[in-house]
């Protein structure tokens, strides 16, 4: 007997299902042994509570192409793993004790950074887990792509693409805001594939100086409209310049996101009309895209390997275009930045997107 446990973890993506298509199927044709497959509900709290389904075959039959996780998802910080419940419940023990009394070989859990930290804590507590990247940020350490990334790219491409049209006729400068609050893997590739003029990423602080003239700069060719790809975490130079506690105060403290401001400012600067374009939440929706598909089937059949291997503690990755193995306590819990030396901010530059850094 084979008993598996699968949960997702953290915010929903559009290619979960598609990996856990690709475990079940992958451990199902690969064994001749009878397999239990439990589905925790609501990621880590699904575990901690008890709340499961026992699933079979073809309950991953026909999920491929279908965004979103069909065993819901939550979050449960990392820092606070320790603090109890609002009932008392203590988070690790009631996943270690829900864990044994299910006599699971293997935990697969799907999430991103704070999620694969909590996964390394129940490794350490001597758990047999194993992770898989995921998030739509493409920020998890160790691997060179997460699954819903691409998907991610694509919505948000679409929407610089239709916010054009609108753009053109009015003659109006848009702030589109996208997904990346603490790095700018999203923008950067959005805003590439849609054709923006001014990128600008938390990574990159911006002088809004350089960010008006460049908008300056392509009215004068002749430009009509200018689309500003602006990640949720954009930050100017001056307040990359603040303390870490001030900053976060100031962020706290904002009645509105950073696009609105940006775009106060721009419309303060000149004379253009500007407005805000937010896609949201439609980032991490819908049908998961071509790329996500086969990279998080190739996830799934890894990961399955790493089970018949007994090859535990470690998180599914793709390196160099191959699919490999990283040890969870090399990776969790830290991130991936973007470059701002990186080829492909190079090659933007020297199109002539600005990154309002010069």
């Amino acid at each position: 007997m084979l008993r598996i446990g699968l949960l997702t973890s953290g915010g929903d993506c559009q290619a979960l299902n598609a990996t856990m298509r690709g475990i079940v199927k992958t451990v199902l044709h690969n064994t001749d042994d009878q397999v239990e497959i439990y589905g925790f509900e609501d990621g880590y709290q699904g575990l901690i509570y008890g709340r499961y389904r026992k699933m079979k075959w073809k309950d991953f039959s026909g999920v491929l192409t279908q965004g979103g996780t069909i065993l819901g998802t939550s979050r449960t910080p990392f820092k606070l793993l320790d603090t109890p419940e609002a009932d008392g419940v203590q988070k690790v023990p009631a996943m270690k004790k829900t864990y044994k009394s299910l006599k699971l070989d293997c935990l697969f859990m799907l999430g991103g950074n704070g999620s694969t930290k909590t996964a390394n804590r129940l490794s350490q507590e001597g758990l047999n887990v194993i992770a898989l990247p995921k998030t739509i940020d493409n920020d998890t350490w160790g691997t060179d792509v997460t699954f819903g990334f691409t998907s991610a790219i694509d919505v948000a491409t679409k929407y610089l693409d239709e916010i054009k049209t609108t753009a053109s006729s009015h003659g109006r400068v848009f702030v589109v805001e996208i997904m990346g609050h603490k790095v700018g893997w999203i923008p950067l590739y959005a805003g590439i594939a849609g054709g923006a003029d001014v990128i600008l990423l938390p990574e990159i602080p911006y002088d809004i100086k350089n960010v008006v003239k460049a908008i300056d700069s392509r009215e004068q060719r002749g430009g009509r409209f200018a689309i500003v790809a602006c990640a949720e975490g954009a930050i100017s130079k001056e307040q990359a310049a603040m303390p870490k506690k001030e900053y976060k105060k100031l962020v706290a403290a904002r009645k509105y996101s950073v696009a609105y401001e940006i775009a106060d400012e721009i419309a303060q600067l000149t004379s253009r009309e500007v407005r805000v374009g937010i896609p949201g939440h439609t980032q991490r929706g819908g049908t998961p895209d071509a790329q996500d598909r086969i990279f998080a089937t190739q996830c799934g059949v890894e990961a399955a390997r790493a089970l018949f291997d007994q090859d535990f503690g470690v998180m599914i990755a793709k390196v160099n275009n191959k699919m490999v193995r990283v040890p969870m306590t090399e990776v969790a819990g830290k991130l991936k930045y973007v470059d701002p030396k990186s080829d492909l901010v190079r090659e933007a530059k020297l199109m002539g997107i600005s990154f309002g850094d010069d």
